[in-house]
């Protein structure tokens, strides 16, 4: 029995009227179409099928109203295969018989394939391109093959574009497969979209099948090489990525389509994975290849080796950017100056910021507070200052860590007394941003200077404040108290220390065990002495044991 399409028409009115139902009477053979009322004249479904030409073959259907079945897909929901068949879903006699009841169109899936009548097309009757597509199944999950009355294969390239846009998977194939079984060759741009869409909503082999297809005709792009690595990375690994990329480069044919953007494409695949090596052997080959990087290729290198720590690579990849020409955007600059701040280059890093004044970008404040911590651990304290009165006639509001550079940055530069006075300056002005970091470089300066009072008016405030006091800030008071001489001042912090439950260290003891033999307080050595036995036992015993096993190793 034939299958017929339903509910489509063309312009040349093939099927211009709905099929009236059918069914089977006495002892007809099954293919007649039962009249709606009596009286009428019956209709032999052969002499249908010799006006309006349909086929059913092996695992395909062709039919003359493709076209305008495939522009209503674009914009509507895919079909399922439809056809004439019962309304009810129920079941037919053992002679094929309905009993006469009434049967409408519903939705089913494609039936099998039946043998056609003569007056009908038949894979003998078809092209040989065609037989040969007939003869076997489609290559994507059985797909139906149409036959198409619009043989301008420019007009099919922009049908197959369209719908792979619009993810419609099923019916771009279909069209793809008719196109190559008519023997129309779709443009590559067609492909290259088709196998895009196979990229977003198929699996794997239809990609890897599509490529093929494109790589045997000689239409493969470097935007389809860019596709499938990223196909293959995103389903398989960046190592299966990189093995495809390496063959492709090995191929004279494919090694001369391989542009820049399929390189960006592989660094980005191995910068996902945190592979710097590989990135950086990325990079060698691309210049080694006279290829030229784009911004894009500066923008991932620069990242990528920002992100795994390799400073070094990315200041070199942001001078190579600079010679070629290239003006580098904010987000690349502001990772250079952060690069530069931990390798202590501050000299580059403020290059790098008046490159970004002169191009009118508008550092925030994190790029300043960057710039502040660069400068103060150089020992560039002025240059500190300069940057910070740049940062508030920015109309940017400092924050816990400008104060913390700033204060940092006197600190380094053995301006001690400078650094209490701008403690005392915050404290006044902006007392919600102190924090036991602040305080912590304020007591590091008494200790310098031996200001034991001012430290312990220091602690007091931080316990008064909430603040969680830590073993260094102890230590640093004791230190003050050391340098100051007043061992008995320093006998009480460390006792406070024990009584908050504080535990102190080795630098700790060694403090107060210093400050106690330089006044003298030898009972107090004693105490502290005893209380430390059973460790110092301990760490001596640890120690013969490693000298042991380095002498017999």
């Amino acid at each position: 029995m034939a299958t017929v399409w339903s509910g489509c028409s063309t312009s040349c009115g093939s099927f211009g009227q709905e099929l009236p139902p059918r069914g089977k009477r006495g002892g007809g053979d099954g293919t007649r179409f039962r009249p709606r009322s009596g009286g009428q004249r019956r209709v032999d479904a052969r002499q249908i099928q010799a006006s309006s030409p349909a086929m059913v073959t092996a695992g395909a259907c062709i039919c003359r109203a493709s076209p305008c079945v495939l522009e209503s897909e674009v914009a509507g929901k895919e079909d399922a295969g439809v056809a004439v068949w019962g309304l009810d879903g129920d079941p037919r006699g053992a002679d094929g018989h309905d009993g006469g009841k009434r049967r409408g169109l519903r939705r089913r899936p494609v039936r099998p394939p039946t043998v056609v009548d003569k007056g009908g097309v038949g894979a003998g009757n078809a092209p040989p391109a065609m037989a040969a597509e007939l003869d076997r199944k489609s290559e994507h999950r059985g797909s139906r093959l149409h036959f198409l009355e619009e043989r301008d294969e420019e007009t099919l390239s922009r049908r197959l574009i369209k719908l792979s846009q619009s993810n419609k998977v099923r019916s771009a194939t279909e069209l793809f497969d008719s196109m190559r079984a008519s023997g129309l060759q779709p443009s590559a741009h067609a492909c290259n979209s088709l196998l895009s869409c196979y990229v977003r909503k198929s699996s794997l082999a239809d990609v890897l099948r599509m490529f093929e297809f494109m790589k045997g005709k000689r239409m493969a792009t470097g935007h389809t090489y860019t596709l499938i690595l990223k196909a293959v990375a995103s389903n398989e690994g960046y190592a299966s990525a990189l093995k495809m990329f390496n063959e492709i480069e090995e191929q004279e044919d494919s090694k001369k389509i391989v542009d820049v953007i399929v390189y960006n494409t592989m660094i980005s695949v191995c910068g996902r994975a945190k592979d710097w090596m590989l990135v950086e052997r990325l990079w060698r080959r691309l210049k080694e290849s006279s290829l030229n990087g784009t911004l894009l290729t500066y923008d991932l290198l620069v990242s990528i080796f920002v992100q795994c720590g390799q400073a070094e690579l990315a200041i070199a990849s942001y001078q190579e950017m600079l010679q070629n020409g290239l003006d580098p955007s904010k987000d690349i600059m502001k990772a250079i100056i952060a690069s530069c701040t931990k390798e202590g280059k501050w000299e580059f890093a403020l290059a790098t910021f008046s490159r970004m004044l002169s191009a009118g970008m508008e550092p925030n404040i994190i790029l300043f507070n960057s710039m502040i911590n660069a400068l103060g651990k150089a020992g560039q304290d002025e240059l500190a200052f300069r940057m910070y009165h740049l940062l508030t006639s920015s109309g940017l509001k400092p924050d816990q860590y400008t104060w913390s550079a700033l204060l940092s940055a006197l600190y380094k530069s053995g301006r001690y007394w400078d650094v209490l006075e701008l403690f005392q300056g915050i404290k006044t002005n902006h007392p919600m941003l102190l924090n036991d970091h602040l305080y912590n470089i304020a007591l590091m300066s008494c200790e310098r200077l031996g200001q034991w009072e001012h430290g312990l008016q220091l602690l007091w405030m931080m316990e008064k404040s909430g603040l969680k006091i830590s073993v260094v800030s102890y230590n640093h008071v004791i230190g003050a108290c050391e340098v100051a001489s007043e061992p008995r001042v320093a006998l009480k912090v460390y006792q406070r220390m024990i009584n908050q439950r504080c535990s102190p260290d080795t630098f700790t003891h060694l403090s107060v065990i210093r400050a106690c033999i330089w006044g003298s307080l030898w009972n107090e050595v004693e105490d502290i002495l005893e209380v430390l036995l059973p460790f110092l036992s301990i760490l001596f015993l640890l120690e013969r044991q490693k000298r042991f096993e380095f002498l017999f190793a």
